[in-house]
């Protein structure tokens, strides 16, 4: 995830932040990220929350877990083994809050 792409990423994320309040970005296929991808994903993770959504995030590759870990961004979002473990995620907070 370099410039162009974190680019595009930006665009698509926030023409989605539009039309919905829940979005999981999987992150398996991402081979190399520089700071500025990682930039990105968090004022992404930003502006979503500043709209009253959430983005998660699923099925890291190797290279997006070290670079998580290693920056301590691990703790910053939340991260889910599959997409379908993430989606389920918005459920259940859901369900808590109307309890």
């Amino acid at each position: 995830m370099f410039g162009e792409e974190s680019d595009e990423l930006r665009r698509v994320v926030l023409d989605l932040l539009k039309e919905t309040k829940g979005i999981v970005l999987v992150l398996d296929s991402i081979q190399m990220m520089d700071s500025y991808g990682l930039g990105t994903l968090v004022s992404l993770f930003t502006s979503a929350r500043n709209r009253g959504a959430e983005i998660k995030f699923a099925d890291l590759s190797p290279i997006t877990q070290r670079v998580f870990t290693t920056t301590n961004a691990d703790r910053l979002f939340e991260i889910y083994n599959t997409p379908e473990d993430a989606i389920r995620s918005f459920h259940s907070h859901k369900e808590a809050a109307s309890r």
